[in-house]
C-alpha cells in the first residue's frame, strides 16, 4: 500500500508519489522566534518528523528544510503593528538579532529533547533577503504588485486562483484581512511583499523601494524555491497557517512563474482550556517547563497519541495516561533486551506470528495518512503476546527480531527510544545484575520475616526510580519515567 497523505489543497486522501523517484523534497513552517516555545510549537515538528522517518524507512531520500522567522512577522498578520522580534527586543532590552538567537537555540534544545530529528536545512529569513527582493521584483514585473511609498503590495485582484488552498471566496477574504484598507493598498486583500522602515524600525535593509524589510509571506515562498526547486513534494505547517500565509505563498510563487508544492499537510491545533495555545493570549503551556517536568518521551507519546488533523486538548490526565501506557511499551523493549543476554538459539511461533502482525497493522496505519495512534495502538496488540513469549523464555532469534522492530518501528520511526533514554533507563548487565541482588536480598529478608528491612530495601529502590512490583512469578522491577 502506497502512503496516502490528505492534500489540504484538493480536500481528499492521495497516494503520495515523489516528484522525483527515490528523492522528497519537504518544506515545513518553522517558528517566529520572539519568545520561549509552547507545547502548541512541538506538535508539527514532532508530526513531520514521523512523516520524514517514515519516509526514511521505505528507502527515500529527504531534503528536510524548516525555517527560522526572524524579520518580518509583524504583530497583527495582515501586515500592521510592529516586528514581533523587534517588539520583544524592546521589552528585553536587547538587540533584535540577540533575541532572534536566544529563542532560535531554546526552541532547538526543545526539539534535541524531543527527539526530533534537526533539518536538512534550517534557513533564516533575515539570511534571505536578496531571494526576497528578488522574487518581488519579479511579481512587479509580470503586473502581481505594486509599490506605494516605499512598500510593495501584492494585487490579490490579478490572481484570480487565490483562496484555492483555503476555499475562501471574496468576502471571506476581505474579512479575512481584519483591517480597514489602507490609503496605500489598493484592496484590503492585497498584502505586503516588503514594508518600508519607519525611523525607529531597527531591521531594516536597501532594496529598490528604499530602506525595509520583507513582508511575512514572502520568505517562505522565497526559501523553499531556493532549496528545494520547483514543484516540490510536500508543504506541511499548522492548520492556522492556511490562510492567511500558506495561501500568500501560493500566490507569490505561482504569480511569479513557479511550480510549487504538490501536497499540502496541515496539522491541527493544541488546545489549553478549550482555546488554542498561542503567546498572544498567554493560554499557553510553556514546552521548556513541561520538558523539565517529564520525560521529554512521554510528551512525545502524548502527542503522537492523537490523529494530527485532530484537535488535542491538552490534559494532566491525558498526559499521565501518556506516561503510563509509554512505561509499558519501554518495559516491554527492555525485557526483550534483557532476556536477549542469556536467550538461546531457536524460534517462539506464536512471537514470530505476532510480529508479523504488528509490523502489518503499523505500516496500514502510517500508509493511512500518518494514523500514529492506530501505529501505536498496534504496538500495545502486540504486548500480550510478547509478554507471554518472553514468559516462555523465547529463543534468540525470535527476541532478536523483536528487539529489531522495537528499534526501526518504535524509535526509527515513532522517535520513542532514542538511545539517551535506553542507556539511562534500560542499563545493561551490571545495571541489572545489581538490582536482582537487591531484590534477591529483599526476598531473603521476607522469608526471614524481617519486613523492616524488606521494606527498607524497596523504598532505596523506589527512591532512585526503581519500582518493584511483587507479582505472583515473583518481583518485578521497572525504571520510572
Amino acid at each position: 500500500m502506497l502512503l496516502q497523505l490528505y492534500n489540504t489543497l484538493t480536500r481528499q486522501k492521495e497516494p503520495f508519489v515523489p516528484a522525483t523517484p527515490g528523492y522528497v523534497g519537504m518544506y515545513v513552517c518553522g517558528p517566529t522566534v520572539y519568545g520561549d516555545p509552547h507545547l502548541g510549537h512541538a506538535r508539527g515538528p514532532v508530526v513531520f518528523d514521523v512523516l520524514r522517518r517514515w519516509l526514511l524507512h521505505q528507502g527515500l531520500q529527504v531534503r528536510y528544510v524548516r525555517n527560522i522567522t526572524d524579520v518580518g512577522h509583524l504583530t497583527d498578520d495582515a501586515d500592521e503593528g510592529e516586528d514581533k522580534i523587534q517588539k520583544r527586543a524592546k521589552l528585553e532590552r536587547l538587540e533584535p538579532m540577540e533575541v532572534a538567537e536566544k529563542y532560535t537555540w531554546a526552541y532547538f534544545d526543545a526539539m534535541d529533547d524531543l527527539n526530533v530529528l534537526r533539518p536538512s536545512i534550517s534557513p533564516r529569513a533575515a539570511g534571505h533577503i536578496p531571494e526576497q527582493i528578488e522574487l518581488t521584483q519579479a511579481l512587479i514585473e509580470k503586473g502581481h504588485a505594486y509599490e506605494k511609498n516605499g512598500s510593495v503590495y501584492f494585487r490579490v485582484s490579478s490572481w484570480p486562483e487565490y483562496g484555492k488552498l483555503s476555499g475562501r471566496n471574496f468576502e471571506e477574504q476581505e474579512a479575512g484581512a481584519r483591517v480597514a484598507v489602507r490609503e496605500e493598498k489598493e484592496d484590503p486583500r492585497d498584502f505586503a511583499l516588503w514594508k518600508a522602515a519607519d525611523p525607529e524600525h531597527i531591521m531594516r535593509w536597501n532594496s529598490p523601494w528604499g530602506q525595509g524589510f520583507p513582508g511575512w509571506h514572502i520568505e517562505c515562498s522565497a526559501m523553499s524555491l531556493k532549496y528545494l526547486g520547483e514543484g516540490f513534494d510536500i508543504h506541511g505547517g499548522g492548520i492556522d497557517l492556511q490562510f492567511p500565509h500558506h495561501e500568500c505563498e501560493i500566490a507569490q510563487a505561482e504569480a511569479a512563474g513557479h511550480a510549487f508544492a504538490r501536497y499540502w499537510v496541515h496539522h491541527n491545533h493544541v488546545l489549553l482550556n478549550g482555546e488554542k495555545m498561542a503567546k498572544s493570549t498567554g493560554n499557553l503551556v510553556i514546552l521548556r517547563d513541561l520538558l523539565n517536568q517529564n520525560e521529554p518521551m512521554v510528551v512525545r507519546f502524548y502527542l503522537l497519541q492523537s490523529h494530527y488533523r485532530s484537535v488535542l486538548d491538552f490534559t494532566s490526565a491525558g498526559l499521565e495516561a501518556a506516561r503510563n501506557g509509554y512505561l509499558r511499551l519501554l518495559g516491554a523493549y527492555r525485557e526483550v533486551r534483557r532476556q536477549l543476554h542469556a536467550a538461546k538459539p531457536g524460534k517462539h511461533a506464536a512471537l514470530e506470528k505476532a510480529l508479523d502482525t504488528l509490523e502489518a497493522d503499523f505500516s496500514q496505519a502510517l500508509n493511512d495518512d500518518l494514523n500514529t495512534p492506530q501505529a501505536i495502538a498496534a504496538f500495545f496488540v502486540f504486548l500480550p503476546a510478547l509478554n507471554k513469549a518472553l514468559a516462555d523464555k523465547a529463543g534468540k532469534d525470535s527476541l532478536e527480531r523483536a528487539e529489531k522492530v522495537f528499534a526501526e518501528l518504535g524509535e526509527g520511526v515513532l522517535g520513542l527510544f532514542p538511545a539517551r533514554v535506553l542507556e539511562a533507563r534500560l542499563g545493561g548487565a551490571l545495571l541489572d545484575g545489581l538490582i536482582q541482588l537487591l531484590l534477591d536480598l529483599r526476598e531473603r529478608a521476607r522469608q526471614e520475616k524481617n519486613f523492616a528491612l524488606s521494606d527498607w530495601i524497596r523504598h532505596r529502590l523506589s527512591e532512585l526510580g526503581v519500582v518493584v512490583e511483587d507479582t505472583k512469578e515473583g518481583p518485578k522491577w521497572r525504571v520510572e519515567v
